[in-house]
């Protein structure tokens, strides 16, 4: 049986070949991310907290666009993998027109109701003058945030698509670009250095804004230049036409994918908020836990998005079916193999990294028990990551909705809300319980993995 989860030099060299460059784009990203927070981190607890619950609503709102850009691109793979140039370029115009119109939503959503929402994270009863001054900092860093929110729109969408038409190092290199920049200016902004004043978590958020301008500075650049390869992307400013059928298909097909994006974030988000009512030091944990766990998670979460681009591209091609769910399998395995490895490293680092924040010693305790849970359940993540994207290559949004969005809020958010509400038990064991239930989430996705019903070129 272990044989057939074991794939040849060319199936291996095939998943690097989209992987890696995938791994380098998120684990910079999620590095400077996780620099910026260590930042803020070090000048004290309210910036963090603060910063760490704004950074929660950011979350629900970036899934929401990487849901609306899924939904297209798995046309967009396969439309590449059938060499069907005019159904790219229509995919993208869709990605641009769609998100930039979510983004005028959240925009407005966070500018007029973002005290409500960041209340939602703070308990005042544990700490009422820390959860006021985290209020003010969440504030203030969420509203100098929403000015990156065009640029970032528009960057996802230019980079899923290079990534769905093979050229994944270009978003890549656009990510270190982002990186170099946000870095430079966090330093400079954050501590006040080079003559700049010290601005703290407004400093912090001026970075990562410029840092999204120069990304989308970049993307916009590599198209023009090597536009005989990007003619997809240049042609698709040129008109606002998309055949109405294809928007019928992608509604049908991507938009539950959105829905599910939105609905797991917010998900997630709402566990999140169930946990802050252990009080504000499980916000500060939870927030680094979350934070380095973003930072090493990235090699398998990598391996899940370019499975669902290999097995796009494979569907469009009309490959066998037996032969493309060996290549799922195969892929999963590889996952879970490879965050095997990782928890092992990140159980070790959770002793030392909670040390570097300047936070309670309560919190830093939290934070490293977080964090090894967390570990052990990382194959447990990675093989429902997997499956996840397994699944969506073939446009079953339905079962995707189910097995994602529809378990985070029943099972995940129940769960949280009456271990929380009725029971009287620590944070740490909460946390474990809520964690260990995705191994239901685990079977279900091995079930419709090998029932195979989501093998489907959807683009013939």
């Amino acid at each position: 049986m272990f044989k057939k989860l074991i794939g040849t030099k060319a199936f291996y060299k095939r998943v690097f070949l989209l992987t890696i460059p995938i791994m380098i784009q998120q684990g910079i990203t999620n590095f400077v991310n996780m620099l910026d927070n260590v930042m803020v981190g070090t000048v004290g607890q309210a910036e963090s907290t603060g910063v760490a619950v704004s950074n929660q609503l950011m979350f629900v709102f970036n899934l929401c666009i990487f849901g609306a850009i899924s939904g297209a691109g798995i046309f967009t793979a396969q439309f590449f993998g059938n060499r069907d140039f005019e159904g790219v370029k229509q995919t993208f115009r869709f990605k641009i027109i769609f998100c930039l119109l979510l983004a005028a939503v959240g925009i407005s959503l966070f500018y007029f109701k973002s005290e409500d929402l960041i209340m939602l994270y703070l308990n005042e009863e544990d700490n009422a003058t820390l959860a006021a001054q985290s209020l003010a900092f969440a504030k203030s860093y969420l509203y100098i945030m929403l000015i990156g929110v065009i640029p970032y729109t528009i960057s996802q969408c230019y980079g899923s698509t290079l990534r769905e038409a093979g050229q994944s190092a270009v978003p890549m290199i656009a990510g270190v670009v982002a990186v170099v920049v946000n870095l430079s200016l966090n330093y400079v902004l954050i501590f006040g250095k080079l003559g700049a004043p010290r601005m703290g978590v407004n400093g912090a958020a001026i970075a990562t804004v410029v840092s999204r301008f120069a990304e989308l500075a970049f993307l916009v650049a590599y198209t023009f230049i090597k536009r005989e390869k990007c003619v997809f992307i240049l042609e698709g400013w040129k008109s606002p036409y998309i055949s109405l059928k294809l928007i019928g298909n992608i509604f049908k097909k991507g938009m539950p994918l959105m829905l599910n994006e939105t609905l797991w974030a917010s998900g997630i988000a709402t566990v999140n908020g169930f946990y802050s009512q252990r009080g504000l030091d499980v916000v500060a944990a939870n927030n680094i836990s979350q934070t380095f766990f973003n930072v090493f998670s990235v090699a398998f979460m990598s391996v899940g998005i370019a499975i669902g681009i290999l097995l796009g591209h494979d569907l469009g091609a009309g490959k066998d079916k037996q032969e493309i769910k060996d290549t799922a399998f195969k892929s999963i395995a590889f996952s879970v193999f490879v965050s095997i490895i990782i928890a092992v490293i990140y159980a070790f680092c959770a002793i030392f990294i909670p040390r570097i924040y300047n936070i309670s010693d309560n919190a830093k305790s939290i934070a490293t028990a977080l964090m090894q849970i967390t570990a052990l359940a990382m194959p447990i993540e990675a093989f429902a990551h997997a499956s996840y994207f397994t699944l969506r290559s073939g446009g079953k949004v339905i079962i995707t909705l189910i097995f994602d969005s529809f378990f985070v809020w029943s099972i995940s958010v129940t769960a949280a809300a009456i271990l929380v509400n009725y029971t009287s038990l620590g944070i740490l064991t909460i946390y474990f319980i809520c964690q260990m239930l995705n191994i239901i989430k685990c079977i279900l996705g091995y079930i419709f993995v090998k029932r195979g019903s989501w093998i489907k070129n959807i683009i013939s």
